[in-house]
């Protein structure tokens, strides 16, 4: 199923949820568990995360091709970044052989163990994969990447939105955005969106807090922020209640971003899961009683 076309045609919000492929087969009997255990979300879509300069490759597609064989709409993460055309061609062909249909177009970052030269990459930026991916597999769906907050290599936020409106001119059927914490910062993000002409569905990416290290783990891997007080907040939690204590305080605070977004017009809500259950069926849970 094509996403971009599920988003624009949902008539009541959504939750959509990401996985990340484990790296143990060990792992996998507990990793479908959770997922399963998910399903009661009735989830428009699911993601599976791709490892950093494609590594685990393999791992992604036979997640994706399993979870398509549950009957799910899966969208597998692709990144370019050291790609050669062939090599995303070769994926590509993969994934369409599995039964997947869409893919989150990334740039992704460039190794950490040596020097990288941007100018001398085939796919230089998220879009130049977007258009690859548009031209070779022109009914493949595709998602790309938002930053309510600016990525960290952007100078500034007009050129972060000018980015993300390339990518989405693309041919980019959708954006998820990178986790956050401010409703103002999705509005203001969105807003700035429309006013380059463009209607495409951004669906923001929200992160149930299962720890505060947890937390501090993911936004120094992101490059996220968090507001003082939140964040004041929880390392209160931290203290003087321990780990119960910390997700309570974040999944009231997480109740209330998610209905100030719906009530803004979000399309629905993607869950960073962490490949954890519990927190989401509880703030899933709460959100629904939120509007009761």
């Amino acid at each position: 199923m094509h996403i971009g076309k599920l988003v624009n045609a949902a008539r009541t919000p959504f939750y959509s949820m990401e996985f990340f492929p484990p790296a143990d087969a060990a792992q996998l009997p507990d990793f479908y568990d959770t997922v399963e255990r998910l399903r009661v979300l009735n989830p428009l879509f699911v993601s599976v995360t791709y490892g950093a300069g494609g590594r685990r490759q393999q791992n992604t597609l036979d997640v994706t091709a399993e979870l398509v064989r549950r009957g799910m709409t899966v969208m597998a993460h692709l990144t370019c970044v050291g790609a050669e055309p062939q090599g995303i061609e070769d994926f590509l062909e993969k994934l369409v052989k599995a039964g997947v249909d869409n893919v989150l177009a990334l740039r992704g970052d460039p190794p950490a163990d040596r020097s990288w030269d941007w100018e001398q990459a085939h796919f230089r930026h998220a879009a130049d994969l977007v258009r690859f991916v548009r031209e070779r597999r022109p009914h493949m769906g595709i998602g790309v990447a938002a930053y309510p907050a600016p990525h960290p290599e952007s100078s500034t936020f007009a050129e972060d939105r000018r980015h993300t409106a390339e990518k989405l001119r693309a041919g980019a059927d959708f954006a998820v955005t990178q986790l956050f914490f401010d409703a103002r910062e999705y509005i203001e993000m969105v807003a700035q969106i429309r006013a380059q002409g463009l209607d495409t569905p951004v669906i923001p990416g929200i992160l149930p807090v299962q720890s505060f290290d947890s937390l501090r783990r993911m936004l120094s891997l992101c490059g996220a922020n968090i507001p003082g007080k939140l964040y004041l907040a929880l390392e209160k939690a931290h203290e003087e209640g321990g780990p119960e204590a910390v997700r309570a305080a974040g999944l009231d605070y997480a109740v209330k971003l998610i209905r100030r977004l719906l009530d803004e017009g979000a399309p629905g809500v993607h869950l960073y899961t962490l490949n954890k259950a519990e927190m989401c069926l509880r703030l899933a849970e709460a959100v629904e009683r939120s509007r009761q």
